[in-house]
């Protein structure tokens, strides 16, 4: 199937990716935008799992102040170089981030954080909540129930709040497969007026 260039425009305009990735999705896919679209964020996935272990000492911090200046945040993001640090791409992921964290508050960045004591609790609050379940479902419907925690507490496994359709993960993942360096959160702190640092 012949792709045009009007199909590929469009795909790049909602992906960011590079137009000859556009292309070949859309020829994979024969067409299809969404199907494409998933094609890109598995690649991006796929790239962003051979960048992870690489070493990310550039990068910049971002703010984002609420409009009603009672929500501030400022949040650290690390690339490979300082030539990702500043482009455009790189500077939208830090303003959507700090937005994001705004937004949800989130209490982590990621589950690897997210202390044994706090995942042992929820666990326990999760299982006595369902203890009156068959035996052989109690452990699916915790773990589906400790997807959801994470969803809300950690930051990269919340749904994207300018698109619910793709997490902060995804979102990450599609630009590390953009720009070709491991990109990083490695710290943020969230001020709101009347509360403690978070």
């Amino acid at each position: 199937m012949a792709i045009s260039a009007d199909l590929v425009k469009t795909l790049r305009e909602k992906t960011n990716a590079p137009m000859m990735d556009c292309k070949k999705a859309l020829e994979e896919s024969n067409g299809n935008m969404e199907t494409a679209i998933d094609i890109l964020r598995k690649r991006g996935q796929v790239v962003a799992l051979k960048k992870a272990g690489r070493c990310a000492k550039e990068g910049a911090v971002g703010s984002y102040i609420h409009s009603n200046s009672k929500i501030g945040v400022l949040v650290e993001v690390n690339s490979e170089t300082d030539f990702v640090a500043r482009s455009e791409d790189f500077r939208q992921f830090i303003k959507d981030v700090a937005m994001q964290i705004a937004a949800t508050s989130p209490s982590y960045i990621s589950r690897e954080e997210v202390p044994a004591h706090i995942l042992e609790r929820e666990k326990s609050v999760l299982k006595e909540s369902v203890k009156n379940k068959p035996e052989n479902v109690v452990e699916k419907i915790v773990q589906g129930k400790l997807e959801k925690f994470y969803s809300e507490v950690c930051l990269v496994d919340q749904p994207f709040v300018k698109d619910d359709k793709i997490t902060i993960k995804d979102y990450l993942n599609t630009l590390i497969g953009k720009v070709g360096e491991n990109i990083l959160i490695r710290r943020f702190v969230r001020f709101q007026v009347g509360e403690d640092i978070k």
